[in-house]
């Protein structure tokens, strides 16, 4: 199987995605813990489309039927690409559709690049995914990956559904799509990058049918380790904590959950990564990566065939 080597790139949207929330998780720690307890019904119009539980665990009734359409993509390659344009809870999202040669058909990725990457500059995951005999779909997210968190709190606060939880929804439709190939198996699972990982951990969660969830240098944002008992505004702590990987960890198993993370990354810190690891339980993995590359990289490779075995089988 032909391995190249991925280019080390460090993105700026990505960076300040995350400064951007750590702040509003310290925010909540600082500001929002003040004596007393209030809350607000925030039951959406659309309930029994999605909703968000007191505990702040996003979850959606049902996926809509899969409306797609294929554009043939020309390439220096043996496997199979397409452009798919699917639609999305009013949205057309894109994406590179990538199936391997095969006399059978094979397990699928559905693949998330981090804030600011294109699905076509996220081209070396699918192309690894492919010498290991694994279709993928690499989709364009919806801002590119990059969100608002204090704009989708207002939009929360007045009964509406957050670009977030859009995100989480169309990777979960991304995975349907996928599936609906003829050449790829009922065995689907996630891959995120940076943020991208965020949306992939909460989409896996709770879509009981994706099979198990690789994170590339992410981390969830330790909102669970506010004493609810002390918020004052519930609201803000409802929608902080329903965007946190965190929170839904323990609804992964028996599907297994892998990270991959470099202990010198700068745009999410290791240990913020690690401990993410340390609230999630049995199957996991997580490999601690010698550099200091923030995405993709070839010390990667050298491990996924291993965990892609250990999550489809």
């Amino acid at each position: 199987m032909s391995k190249k080597q991925n280019s080390k790139k460090k993105n700026s949207s990505d960076d300040d995605n995350n400064i951007r929330i750590r702040r509003i998780v310290m925010g909540l720690g600082v500001i929002l813990i003040v004596a007393g307890f209030f809350g607000m019904d925030l039951n959406p119009d659309d309930a029994d489309e999605w909703n968000v539980s007191e505990e702040g665990i996003l979850s959606y009734s049902q996926v809509e039927d899969t409306q797609y359409s294929y554009e043939e993509l020309s390439g220096n390659t043996t496997d199979t690409l397409k452009l798919v344009t699917f639609e999305s809870r009013g949205a057309q999202i894109e994406g590179i559709l990538r199936i391997p040669q095969s006399d059978t058909r094979v397990p699928g990725v559905v693949v998330l690049p981090g804030a600011g990457v294109t699905k076509e500059m996220q081209n070396r995951v699918p192309e690894t995914l492919a010498d290991l005999g694994y279709a993928s779909l690499t989709i364009d997210q919806r801002n590119l990956g990059g969100i608002n968190p204090e704009s989708d709190l207002e939009i929360f606060k007045n009964g509406g559904e957050p670009v977030e939880y859009l995100m989480v929804y169309d990777a979960m439709m991304a995975a349907d799509v996928l599936q609906d190939q003829t050449r790829v198996e009922n065995n689907i699972a996630m891959l995120g990058l940076s943020n991208g990982g965020r949306f992939a951990i909460i989409a896996t969660a709770i879509d009981p049918d994706i099979k198990g969830v690789i994170a590339i240098s992410t981390g969830g944002y330790d909102t669970d380790s506010i004493d609810r008992n002390m918020v004052a505004d519930e609201t803000a702590y409802r929608f902080y904590t329903s965007i946190d990987p965190d929170n839904y960890l323990d609804i992964i198993p028996p599907r297994r959950l892998v990270m991959f993370h470099s202990v010198n990354d700068s745009i999410v810190p290791y240990e913020m990564a690690h401990k993410t690891f340390s609230k999630a339980e049995e199957p996991k993995a997580f490999y601690g990566l010698t550099g200091d590359t923030h995405g993709y990289s070839q010390a990667v490779e050298g491990y996924m065939e291993e965990e892609l075995d250990l999550i489809f089988n």
